[in-house]
């Protein structure tokens, strides 16, 4: 465990829906400076949990505890400083330009009338420099590309600061070179992160630890090389897969192994 202590503490919870269970039982931390995944098939909870977290929901049961302190009780100011999220789809006010919704980021770290600094400006730029948006930072958000979109509420959240990073499944509308960029970006950050990852490769690259869901409740965890097992694959994605050990990147390599291929 990197760090001297536990970031996020998360005991027994559940979430239904009506009366639906959708979450039961999930037990997860994620220590300073770990960079923690959360696997599963569409359909799993996984962005059911991280919903919990970030109080977009709320749950039936259970402890979540943010630096010691109850998640759940905490005031929305307090949180946004120490919590930031990228989600799959959030929405943005109006049509702002890119570099004001950017600035929105700052607003847990100043009074309501505050307004901008020149050391604002500053980590909005560098925001911006960071996701590969300052020659967009003048157009309007509506007319962003997916992958746009998805790096400038990345930036926002880099601009906020916070040193514990929620994300939903944070690259799914990103090309390759983005996706790499983007979770580079956010490793040599050195924050702590828990996130929804869909490909198995980028959480083999990048995680540090995993969990696993599968129906809503929790299947496995542990690092990678843990998790990642074809016998993992084939119980949770119901697919075939051929896991090694790649030589260049030092990490496991899975590749997928259709029906019809095998021998």
């Amino acid at each position: 465990m990197k760090g001297d202590h536990m970031r996020l503490q998360v005991e027994q919870l559940s979430f239904s829906y009506d009366d639906d269970p959708i979450l039961e039982n999930i037990r997860l931390h994620v220590g300073n400076g770990e960079f923690v995944g959360i696997l599963g098939p569409n359909g799993s909870g996984k962005s059911t949990v991280l919903k919990n977290l970030y109080r977009a929901l709320k749950p039936n049961a259970g402890l979540l505890l943010l630096d010691g302190e109850d998640l759940l009780r905490m005031n929305n100011k307090k949180a946004a400083t120490k919590l930031g999220v990228v989600g799959q789809e959030q929405a943005v006010p109006f049509d702002f330009k890119v570099a004001d919704i950017v600035a929105m980021g700052r607003s847990p770290h100043k009074g309501l009338f505050d307004g901008d600094t020149q050391e604002d400006k500053v980590i909005v730029q560098a925001a911006l420099q960071q996701t590969g948006l300052a020659d967009k930072s003048r157009r309007s958000y509506s007319n962003l590309s997916g992958g746009e979109k998805q790096r400038v509420l990345l930036a926002r959240v880099l601009a906020q600061q916070t040193e514990f990073l929620i994300m939903d499944e944070p690259t799914n509308h990103l090309d390759i070179y983005y996706q790499l960029q983007m979770f580079d970006l956010i490793k040599s950050l050195k924050i702590t992160v828990l996130s929804a990852i869909h490909d198995l490769n980028l959480a083999a690259l990048y995680c540090d630890r995993l969990y696993v869901l599968r129906d809503g409740r929790l299947y496995t965890t542990g690092t990678p090389e843990d998790v990642l097992t074809p016998e993992m694959i084939r119980d949770v994605y119901g697919v075939h897969a051929d896991v090694t050990l790649h030589p260049v990147t030092g990490k496991l390599s899975i590749t997928y192994v259709p029906d019809s291929l095998q021998n």
